[in-house]
């Protein structure tokens, strides 16, 4: 089994995580850009319960309906998302882990809010306009 970890900009929350991701995907809707600065959000999602927060608990916020965000209050790092969605799911963000370099993304999600002037067509990942469950 898998063992990989995490740790917020400032190491104030930090994580260990037992499993195997169940995906890793770039998200490119406005949400997820906004949240992240940067022109898409990559993540790894875990079972929820093969992930344990240690240090300060990360905060939250409702993002929109059905939508929850965690982040660190002392240095505002990115570490997860979590959605009514995906129940017992959560979704950290790649640079929260510590061991990102072999978690490789396996599709882009929410195409059709994507930049238009970020080109993905090279990359050879699947495209969905949407989440795929969604």
């Amino acid at each position: 089994m898998a063992n990989y970890t995490g740790s917020c900009l400032c190491g104030a929350i930090t994580a260990e995580i037992i499993a195997e991701p169940k995906w890793v995907g770039n998200c490119h809707c406005p949400s997820c850009r906004r949240v992240s600065g940067a022109a898409f959000a990559t993540y790894a999602g875990f079972d929820a319960a093969a992930v344990k927060f240690s240090g300060d608990t990360p905060n939250t916020h409702k993002s929109s309906p059905g939508a929850i965000r965690h982040f660190c209050n002392e240095c505002g790092s990115s570490i997860a998302f979590e959605g009514e969605a995906w129940p017992e799911e959560i979704h950290l963000h790649i640079g929260f882990i510590k061991e990102a370099d072999s978690l490789k993304p396996e599709t882009h999600v929410y195409t059709k809010t994507k930049l238009e002037w970020l080109h993905i067509d090279e990359d050879g990942l699947p495209k969905f306009d949407k989440f795929s469950d969604q």
